[in-house]
């Protein structure tokens, strides 16, 4: 028991009295009660730093109920390493069982090389059906719904962005406190350099994933519950497809589509795609990138009205929503969005 405490020291007793029945069944292991005495009589007991309880968030977890309906990605806060370079470990997460997809340092927060980590996820274990964010780039940008180059390339394989309020980090919070134990185990105190840094996420995500159990979990290890996806990453994309129902326009140059012989700005991350408008009235136009609502374009003001919380249903699990952008009424039927947003 000591032996298994010192090389996890961020495992309580129930974690290691699990991992220990696991080990060797046919040994009688005494009560995590009891782990937890004889931890803190040899002086291996840590003391928990006492956090502000709030109520929890659990709407945005509501989709969550099988691997991969919703995965989670995040940058964990950056830091340097002991010569120096500065750390910046992009994590992606299963929300339903927790499984650390991955958790790799990246040169740059950029576009380029993250869509590159996700590349390489959806290659291994298939594609989720939502990825939940926050709002810093590349995930999200100043744009019409803060659509941004990252999750447009999402949007084009079928997968939902979803993004959760500015100042709320709660509403992923399973991500959250998995990074909490990452910086516990990995940056405190940071490794000698960057790759010694590497080789510490790789040793955490595999324990994490294999040895840890987790109280949520039935304490299983996120191993034992997740499952990879049936969705087959294709490795290019296609162009989105329309219906006869929608009017098709393809973005040109300054992010603009002609209509009715007037150019309306949609957003330069636009530029060279086709966008589908679906008509419900004489005056309001649903403008959809594949198969997700973006924006609203007023026909006659010839302008973009974003979608907004005051205009669309937030529910994911609805059959029917509605979109009504003041003062006309705008049905918007038999479309999913986000529970994050209106992405």
């Amino acid at each position: 028991m000591l032996e298994l405490r010192r090389e996890h020291m961020r495992w309580g007793p129930r974690k290691l009295k699990w991992v220990l029945e696991q080990a060797e069944p046919e040994v009688r292991w005494p009560a995590a009660s009891t782990i937890g005495a004889l931890l803190a009589r040899e002086g291996l007991a840590m003391a928990r730093k006492k956090r502000h309880r709030v109520p929890p968030y659990t709407q945005p977890f509501a989709a969550a109920s099988q691997s991969n309906r919703v995965w989670c990605a995040d940058f964990k806060g950056w830091f340097r390493t002991e010569d120096g370079t500065r750390i910046d470990p992009l994590t992606i997460t299963d929300a339903h069982s927790r499984y650390l997809l991955r958790c790799q340092a990246v040169e740059k927060t950029d576009t380029e090389r993250v869509q590159a980590i996700f590349a390489a996820a959806f290659g291994e274990y298939g594609m989720p059906e939502a990825i939940r964010s926050d709002n810093g780039a590349p995930f999200a940008a100043r744009a019409v719904n803060g659509v941004s180059r990252l999750s447009l390339w999402w949007m084009k394989l079928g997968i939902r962005p979803e993004r959760i309020q500015a100042g709320h980090p709660e509403q992923n919070g399973r991500h959250e406190r998995m990074h909490r134990t990452l910086k516990q185990e990995t940056a405190s105190p940071p490794a000698a350099s960057p790759r010694a840094q590497q080789r510490a996420f790789d040793r955490f995500r595999r324990d994490y994933n294999g040895l840890r159990p987790h109280e949520a979990l039935g304490m299983q290890t996120p191993a034992a519950v997740y499952a990879a996806s049936s969705r087959i990453y294709p490795g290019r994309t296609r162009e989105p497809e329309y219906d006869l129902a929608f009017k098709v326009r393809r973005v040109q140059q300054q992010g603009q589509f002609r209509w009715k012989s007037e150019r309306v700005f949609l957003g330069t991350v636009f530029e060279g795609e086709r966008v589908g408008l679906l008509p419900h009235d004489d005056r309001y136009y649903t403008v959809y990138f594949a198969q997700f609502p973006i924006a609203l374009l007023d026909s006659r003001e010839l302008k973009i009205v974003p979608l907004s919380k005051n205009t669309v249903s937030l529910s994911d699990e609805a059959g029917e929503e509605e979109v009504s952008p003041s003062p006309a009424p705008h049905p918007l039927n038999q479309t999913k969005v986000s529970g994050m947003s209106s992405v």
